[in-house]
């Protein structure tokens, strides 16, 4: 490989000043899929069986308030154990700021009392158990948080840091993957060089006389395709911006075109 020339740069992490980033943005990701993981079996299977009802509350995926709830009332009995304003005082700190909270709990409270959940009792074992996981939910939620604030103390006066976050779709945490995926973005001499990095370049498979659809190649920097991809989705979500207008445009063109048919769910939840 040396003799054919088929090598690249070796950029070296701590010599380039990004090992801390590097570090943020690979925790990160681990807290983040250990917290997806933990909600999934929250969802799936502990809510189901012990208050299926709560889940239409739970709004947010990234707010803290609703396990804390379910941490302090786990089970429909817990609730119903308490009148509708002594739950309402019991969970007023608990929920946090919220617009119109007297309500929420008020239909919080009503819809325990037509629960369909398991009789259990709120001490019982299970439930124990239950609160554990909720537990490790929150800690999680918690490492997530001081790791964002972490990135923008470290990041905070970062040149590349705040310029990124000014293209539509990008926050703190995805600029922080770009930065510890791509380094130094200067060093890229030409946008489709940066492109090939993140395997976002085209190629077509060819063999003999048959040539197949050209497409991406998919063969560079995992993580920072994906994380450029859900930029994207977050963009065309937004009211306004030339993402979302380009997206629209191209909907509207090739409406009846299979290749758009895996965006179409998505543009119709827009």
């Amino acid at each position: 490989m040396l003799q054919i020339g088929a090598t690249k740069p070796y950029h070296d992490p701590l010599a380039n000043r990004i090992n801390d980033v590097q570090e943020l943005s690979v925790t990160h990701e681990v807290i983040f899929r250990a917290k997806t993981e933990v909600q999934h079996r929250i969802l799936t299977h502990y809510l189901p069986l012990y208050f299926p009802e709560i889940e239409r509350f739970r709004g947010n995926t990234r707010s803290d308030w609703f396990f804390a709830m379910l941490e302090q009332f786990p089970v429909p009995a817990s609730i119903t154990a308490l009148g509708k304003d002594a739950f309402v005082a019991a969970a007023w700190d608990v929920v946090g700021r919220k617009v119109s909270k007297s309500r929420l709990l008020g239909d919080i409270w009503e819809t325990a009392q037509t629960s369909i959940a398991l009789p259990i009792a709120p001490d019982a074992p299970a439930i124990r158990m239950f609160r554990l996981v909720l537990g490790e939910a929150r800690r999680l939620i918690a490492q997530r948080d001081d790791i964002e604030v972490a990135a923008i103390e470290l990041l905070g006066e970062h040149a590349d840091f705040r310029r990124l976050q000014q293209v539509p779709g990008i926050g703190p945490i995805h600029a922080l993957t770009i930065l510890a995926e791509a380094g130094d973005l200067r060093r890229f001499r030409h946008h489709r060089q940066f492109l090939k990095f993140c395997g976002l370049d085209l190629s077509t498979y060819q063999s003999g006389q048959y040539r197949g659809k050209t497409k991406l190649s998919k063969r560079g920097n995992a993580r920072l395709r994906r994380t450029l991809w859900m930029a994207a989705q977050a963009a065309i979500r937004q009211r306004e911006n030339s993402f979302r207008d380009k997206f629209d445009r191209y909907v509207a063109r090739d409406r009846h075109d299979q290749r758009w048919s895996p965006f179409f769910g998505q543009g119709n939840k827009l």
